[in-house]
């Protein structure tokens, strides 16, 4: 029997009709686009503030370290801080929270010092921790379950049209400004563009607090009658494996997001400088983007398990043909991978909540907390391009698309819980 939007709104525990939780989705997607903007613009500082500190690839992917970082430290924290705010005011809290983060950008540019840039970074990475632990889960229970894959798909393509925008806008507000100026100069070049994010922020804040979206009871309470101590989401075998899956690929797609200025830039491959290169990176995000809306259609008839493992392969493969090859060959194959990582996230996220019940909200919790993948591969990847070369290092993504090829065709599918 078919479900109705009516039906699904009730089925998840959320107060108001289909036409509540459209509009309440429609306003969800300011979100993505917000912080897949952001998060993109580390791809540009990265190759900035290497060249204003005289900096090597480890201690330039410290950006990364630090911004990802927040996510293992700050969901828990989150998780807690939403589950007694309510997701709509937690929205509001994380919205603030980022924009205090981007204005940190105006002291860090004033005293150039790299040290502080990372600390306005954490904080910004709060905010759109708390947004993550938030919006997410919100995405996937505004609606029939069956189609939660295609749903968190369709929301995340606008964080890719933040992520294609992005490079545009620093490389014209950042790389060009600095190019050929003082150290300090260059440093300062970040404040008009972070300012201009905090601004947009603290709308969007005041906007989330003013809107009417609907509720989600608290079903985990509900379930287990208000006091009972709930089972762990560690007990689902999928959830566990998912929650690699999200290290891995956030991982993987930072990493070579964060150096693919670099990789244009070597002789063997186009040579390109930095305000140049930034622009193709457009390329590398708004694949993802598209390839997210498609993803959406796809998964309406294809099992979202066979999609993400067919998109692996892709990405691996391409991966692979960029490091032994050179010239447009290897541009354009790195820059493709942006196409088949686009479903990624948003499918191992719901196929890792999947028939968790009372506990989807601590599963959601636990793979926010591995978002801290796009910490640690992207500095690992630097300490190997730094000791083996840039192109060798571009081998780390392939293993981690070698894990969610086995997560999407075998790893996905729940199985009884353990005791």
């Amino acid at each position: 029997m078919a479900t109705t939007p009516s039906q699904s709104v009730a089925a998840t525990g959320i107060d108001g009709g289909a036409t509540n939780y459209r509009f309440a989705l429609g306003s969800l997607t300011t979100l993505f686009f917000m912080w897949g903007f952001i998060t993109c613009l580390n791809d540009i500082l990265i190759p900035h503030l290497k060249a204003v500190f005289s900096l090597n690839y480890t201690q330039a992917m410290l950006i990364q370290f630090c911004f990802f970082g927040a996510y293992f430290l700050v969901s828990v924290p989150a998780g807690v801080l939403v589950k007694r705010l309510g997701y709509q005011k937690g929205i509001v809290v994380g919205l603030l929270t980022a924009a205090l983060g981007c204005g940190l950008f105006y002291p860090a540019a004033v005293s150039a010092s790299y040290g502080v840039f990372l600390g306005a970074l954490f904080v910004l990475a709060s905010g759109i921790t708390l947004l993550q632990v938030a919006a997410n889960p919100y995405v996937t229970a505004l609606g029939a379950a069956e189609t939660a894959s295609s749903r968190l798909t369709l929301t995340q393509a606008f964080n890719s049209l933040g992520t294609t925008v992005a490079p545009a806008f620093g490389a014209m507000l950042i790389l060009s400004v600095a190019a050929g100026a003082s150290a300090e100069a260059e440093a300062e070049a970040v404040k008009l563009p972070y300012l201009l994010l905090c601004g947009m922020l603290l709308l969007l804040a005041v906007v989330f607090a003013l809107l009417k979206l609907p509720h989600i009871h608290d079903q985990e309470d509900e379930a287990l009658g208000g006091d009972a101590k709930p089972a762990s989401a560690l007990n689902h075998r999928h959830l566990v494996l998912g929650a690699i899956g999200i290290f891995v690929y956030v991982g993987g797609e930072v990493a070579i997001g964060s150096l693919l200025v670099s990789f244009l830039g070597q002789t063997h491959v186009v040579g390109m400088a930095e305000a140049e290169a930034a622009h193709y990176i457009a390329f590398y995000w708004g694949g993802a983007m598209v390839g997210r809306f498609i993803g959406a259609a796809v998964m309406q008839k294809v099992p979202a398990g066979k999609v993400l493992g067919f998109n692996a392969a892709m990405a691996a493969i391409l991966v692979v043909v960029a490091v032994m090859s050179q010239g447009a060959l290897a541009m354009w194959a790195i820059l493709a991978v942006g196409l088949f990582n686009s479903i990624m996230f948003p499918t191992i996220f719901s196929l890792a909540l999947k028939n968790l019940g009372p506990v989807t909200a601590q599963g959601s919790g636990i793979l926010c907390l591995a978002i801290v993948g796009g910490a640690v591969v992207p500095l690992a990847q630097g300490a190997i391009a730094d000791v083996a070369g840039l192109s060798i290092s571009f081998l780390l993504p392939v293993l981690c698309y070698a894990y969610i090829l086995f997560y999407g065709l075998s790893g996905s599918n729940p199985c009884k819980e353990r005791p």
